[in-house]
């Protein structure tokens, strides 16, 4: 049985942990983001923001961790797995903040693949920021266009997602799989 890798992305507060949640409810498998948890590693040792102190070593944390989803998906019984962002997130926040990084990235894009990408478009309406998010909702825009850029740069076809409810959204999502 070939796995369906699902990636849900999206600029920040776009609404992809709360869908993802959602889908999670209705018992599909879904791996969670993992920026959040290299962040507050980080903060633990010392360093407020390891994204903007140190972007390539937060950037080499989210990729190895990424690449671990993109195995541990294999490992899981069901056909369809959710992912909150996939690997070209990575290579899409380097480019919006100027990083150089090494070739591993672009050739981890090229190995590890998705079977489809839904893509949440930037609301104001819902945008928050906390202690992990600390964009505008000007940087959010940004940040879409770049990841709507990594991803078709590696041979996708985003969907984008409505600004709907959050049930209706899993809803577009499950009913667009086929596409």
């Amino acid at each position: 049985m070939q796995k369906k890798r699902i990636v849900i992305t999206g600029g920040p507060g776009t609404g992809k942990s709360s869908v993802i949640k959602d889908l999670e409810t209705q018992g599909f498998p879904c791996l969670h983001e993992v920026s959040r948890e290299i962040t507050l590693e980080a903060q633990k040792q010392g360093i407020e923001q390891l994204f903007l102190d140190k972007p390539l070593l937060f950037s080499e944390k989210l990729l190895e961790a990424r690449v671990n989803q993109h195995i541990h998906a294999k490992d899981l019984l069901e056909e369809v797995i959710f992912l909150d962002r996939g690997i070209p997130d990575v290579v899409a926040y380097m480019e919006y903040f100027g990083t150089t990084y090494p070739h591993k990235f672009t050739k981890a894009c090229q190995d590890y693949t998705y079977t489809k990408i839904f893509l949440m478009p930037p609301w104001k309406e819902i945008y928050k920021t906390d202690n992990e998010r600390y964009e505008s909702f000007e940087q959010a825009l940004l940040i879409h266009d770049y990841l709507k850029k990594a991803y078709l740069n590696y041979g996708y076809e985003p969907i984008e997602v409505p600004k709907i409810s959050v049930e209706d959204r899993s809803d577009f999502i499950l009913s667009n799989l086929e596409r």
